[in-house]
């Protein structure tokens, strides 16, 4: 008597991995063994690296997406760590969030202090405004 299983008529189920389930680019599962093997807590429900995959897939596409519009800005085709940086200091929330990191080859954001640029007389200001 044949069995169930070895039926050819059944079609086995195909595996949808995490990922693909919650709509995302980032590794799900890859994630939840992350946290597993960094002992942050005993127990780590099935939700958790969902959403810290989710996040982690805005954060990196924001930032992304700011730093090709200052490649754009440019005239450049790829992401250098400069435009990273110009992205990240530019934008307030980021900032924030980065504050303490260090980018290589990032340089700084152009600043002049307001006191150090040649200061306009009211002569000049009201001859611009004649016309």
């Amino acid at each position: 008597m044949p069995s169930a299983k070895s039926s050819g008529k059944e079609r086995r189920h195909q595996s949808t991995s995490r990922s693909t389930r919650a709509g995302l680019q980032f590794p799900v599962s890859r994630i939840h063994r992350m946290l597993r093997r960094a002992n942050v807590s005993k127990r780590i429900g099935s939700g958790a690296p969902v959403y810290l995959a989710a996040v982690l897939e805005y954060l990196s596409a924001e930032i992304l997406e700011l730093a090709g519009n200052a490649a754009r800005d440019n005239k450049k085709r790829r992401i250098n760590p400069r435009h990273l940086q110009l992205a990240i200091r530019n934008d307030e929330e980021l900032s924030k969030l980065l504050g303490d990191v260090i980018i290589s080859e990032g340089g700084v954001v152009p600043y002049i202090n307001p006191a150090l640029l040649p200061a306009k007389s009211k002569k000049q200001s009201l001859d611009s405004q004649e016309v």
